[in-house]
């Protein structure tokens, strides 16, 4: 294993949830992976969607919570732009190995991201305030 895998995978700390032999590869690479780096990014993910709001939704912070939650999944899901760049932030910080095996899966991996990322921001929209 070369310097910067060993490197990412002690920046980014341990597994985040719980694998068990009845985990399938999809859910361990969620808790192994895609978790502990979106903690990791929990701060630039923030930075992220304060700067998307005040660029693209100028009236977010007037608007109800329920209307804020709902331009938080709406961001992710229908910007692809944005999407995008927030996948990066996360893919940056795999391994080679774990780029591979992201390759292979995904469609799959990018909804489980995603999703996470959308219940993420979802409750701590109080930062944005």
């Amino acid at each position: 294993m070369d310097q910067r895998d060993v490197f990412l995978k002690e920046f980014r700390g341990g597994t985040i949830g719980s694998v068990g032999t009845q985990s399938s590869s999809e859910e361990m690479f969620q808790n192994q992976v895609l978790r502990p780096i979106l903690k990791l990014q929990n701060d630039l993910f923030i930075a992220s969607f304060k700067n998307y709001s005040a660029k693209y939704n100028r009236d977010f912070h007037s608007q109800t919570t329920e209307k804020k939650l709902a331009t938080i999944e709406n961001a992710i899901q229908k910007d692809i732009k944005y999407r995008n760049a927030l996948k990066g932030i996360v893919i940056g910080l795999f391994t080679i190995e774990e780029y591979l095996f992201y390759l292979k899966n995904s469609s799959n991996l990018n909804k489980r991201m995603m999703t996470m990322l959308i219940e993420r921001l979802k409750s701590q929209v109080k930062l944005f305030e």
